[in-house]
């Protein structure tokens, strides 16, 4: 199985457990780190809804409690009938975790599309703006 392949099944596998109830949108990631190893995570919805958690958000967690720093590869799957991007905030944690090499891809129709991080953030504010 392709690394690729292994990133679907792992963001779908995700996907399944998300909690959602409020909207019925299930996101699920699945990260392959600079160490080579894969973090999933999903959305997990809160009825304060600001207090939720997107699955970028919680798969960028689960790789750093496992020693990754970097992001290789991301896999975002969801039960939205259109391709669905990395919301605002989640295309920043990612910036914070990724370089121009980062594959952002959308499983979506049996089809991948990529993405690079500054094609979903372009201009970005990053630690780069806060060197001395």
């Amino acid at each position: 199985m392709t690394t690729k392949n292994q990133l679907i099944k792992q963001a779908q596998a995700a996907m399944k457990r998300a909690y959602a109830p409020y909207s019925n949108f299930c996101v699920g990631a699945a990260i392959l780190d600079n160490n080579d190893k894969i973090h999933a995570g999903c959305n997990v919805e809160n009825a304060a809804y600001p207090l939720g958690v997107c699955a970028e958000g919680s798969a960028i967690s689960n790789m750093v409690l496992s020693g990754g720093s970097r992001i290789k590869e991301i896999m975002l799957v969801s039960t939205g009938e259109n391709l669905v991007t990395p919301c605002g905030g989640c295309r920043q944690k990612l910036k914070e975790f990724s370089d121009a090499k980062t594959k952002i891809q959308i499983f979506h129709n049996n089809q991948v599309t990529e993405f690079s991080i500054e094609d979903l953030l372009p201009h970005s504010f990053s630690k780069e703006n806060l060197s001395k």
